[in-house]
């Protein structure tokens, strides 16, 4: 695959936001470019800047490990983003393929996920696709679910969905941990189709994503908090856990939780209330009435 100009970016952008203060060099005279020169990075990588300089303008097909590893800690890359340094280099030696990704969720996961009646819980591929949820799940990222498009996708809700701004407070840092997944995916997966279409679109229809995409940023997702604002409970600010199913390459479970005694915890046994009464009334307005009419 020729992913040079990936791996030139990725590379350009690391090197860009070193200082030599930080890299324990001095300062030297004034500089025409952020950052680190290349053949600063050569000498802390312990190679010739020669060999530097075409490997960052991505000739990284066959480089070895160790090799990598030296450069990556001369970058001061962290572990998202030395993950995705191999990925960029095993993607430069391999052979266009499709990979065997999960489309549909096996029927046990979902009685999995149906058997977590206290949490939200969801099962999501590379490319945000929502590919099953719980009930807590579908009530929680019920303004996800409501974008045109099956299956629902948050990128897409995120950038091109108005509703998007007021679901996540923060949206700033949504759309940095948003873009950022994505761009790690296409690292490790960089032939799939759907997520390049995806990709484009995104880019093609919003400056916030674009401008996004070409930071180079990517970064593991395991576990934090996050804070939505739910149109009919409020603001939530859950803890979550993240897990790459194994058995299941390509698809990933998120779990969702609050501590005891806590007004998250208190949210989300709203969430629930609205939930049951979602199921009985049949669509958002007349459940929020109901539970408006109920005192919750």
């Amino acid at each position: 695959m020729d992913n040079r100009d990936e791996i030139r970016d990725f590379l350009a952008t690391r090197r860009a936001r070193i200082t030599p203060q930080q890299a324990g060099l001095a300062p030297g005279m004034r500089r025409r470019v952020p950052g680190l020169r290349r053949e600063e990075v050569a000498v802390l990588a312990g190679v010739s800047t020669d060999w530097y300089t075409r490997l960052e303008k991505g000739h990284i097909s066959g480089v070895s490990e160790d090799v990598l590893n030296a450069v990556a800690r001369a970058l001061q890359l962290d572990d998202a983003e030395r993950a995705h340094l191999f990925d960029l280099a095993r993607a430069a030696s391999a052979r266009p393929r499709a990979r065997g990704r999960a489309v549909k969720v096996r029927p046990g996961l979902q009685r999995m996920l149906d058997a977590m009646t206290d949490a939200p819980a969801l099962i999501r591929n590379g490319r945000m696709d929502l590919l099953a949820v719980n009930r807590l799940g579908r009530a929680m990222y019920w303004p996800v679910f409501q974008t045109p498009g099956r299956p629902p996708n948050i990128a897409r809700f995120q950038f091109l969905d108005p509703a998007g701004a007021a679901f996540y407070p923060n949206w700033e840092l949504a759309a940095d941990t948003t873009v950022a997944l994505l761009r790690t995916e296409a690292g490790r997966d960089p032939f799939n189709a759907d997520l390049t279409q995806l990709i484009g679109e995104l880019s093609t229809r919003s400056d916030d994503f674009r401008s996004r995409w070409a930071r180079h940023d990517v970064r593991l997702h395991h576990a934090g908090s996050k804070t939505f604002h739910h149109p009919a409970v409020g603001d939530l600010t859950l803890d979550y856990e993240s897990m790459d199913l194994h058995a299941d390459p390509g698809l990933n479970l998120t779990v969702y939780t609050a501590a005891p005694d806590t007004p998250a915890h208190d949210a989300l046994r709203l969430l629930a209330s609205w939930a049951a009464t979602l199921d009985v009334a049949g669509d958002a307005e007349t459940a929020s009435s109901r539970l408006r009419t109920r005192g919750l």
